[in-house]
């Protein structure tokens, strides 16, 4: 569609309403001119000719759809935001409990090993009960080896990286509850018991 030719007219008004177009003007990205067109218009209506007319139709049509589609994209984006926050928290959460849960069940591993008495028998009499058989220790990433060992990770790291294979699982031995040792293997960064 061809653009209306146009003509330059001045107009004098108030600085008032000069300033009040102007702002207009930035908040809806167009130009004063386009606006005062547009009032006019409005206020002339059906004595425009039709191509003006549906050119200015148009412009607002697509003014609207462009705030439409802009109010649409950010509710999309904070609905997905929001959608996924709540999955992360709900995902942290399992996780602690998870954690949680592991933790007490080292502890009570650790409490058994450090307390044979509490493992049932009774060898002077001859009488036995049931015992249970014992927990054979997997192998650990640094951070779980590191809480067992009653150590910060780095410390651990650290120990291993500065003493000697031997020296290593002897110290480690040291300060394991169970007094088992730990070897670290590199090919999958887990260090494992040594009886």
């Amino acid at each position: 569609m061809s653009k209306a030719e146009r003509e330059s007219i001045n107009f004098k008004l108030p600085k008032i309403l000069t300033a009040a177009l102007r702002a207009k003007a930035r908040q809806l990205n167009t130009t004063a001119t386009d606006l005062v067109i547009q009032g006019l218009h409005h206020v002339l209506g059906g004595a425009l000719n039709t191509e003006n007319s549906i050119e200015t139709r148009l412009h607002k049509v697509e003014e609207e759809l462009g705030h439409l589609a802009k109010s649409v994209e950010e509710r999309v984006e904070n609905s997905i935001e929001t959608h996924q926050q709540q999955r992360i928290t709900h995902l942290e959460q399992e996780l602690k409990t998870f954690a949680n849960r592991l933790a007490l069940i080292e502890s009570a591993l650790v409490q058994l090993q450090r307390n044979p008495s509490t493992q049932r028998g009774r060898k002077s009499t001859g009488y036995s009960y049931y015992q249970q058989p014992s927990v054979e220790l997997q192998p650990m990433l640094e951070e779980n080896l590191a809480k067992r060992l009653a150590v910060d990770a780095a410390n651990l790291s650290n120990q291993r990286k500065t003493l000697s294979l031997k020296e290593f699982v002897s110290w480690s031995r040291s300060r394991d509850p169970g007094s088992m040792g730990w070897r670290y293997e590199e090919k999958d960064k887990l260090y494992y018991p040594v009886k």
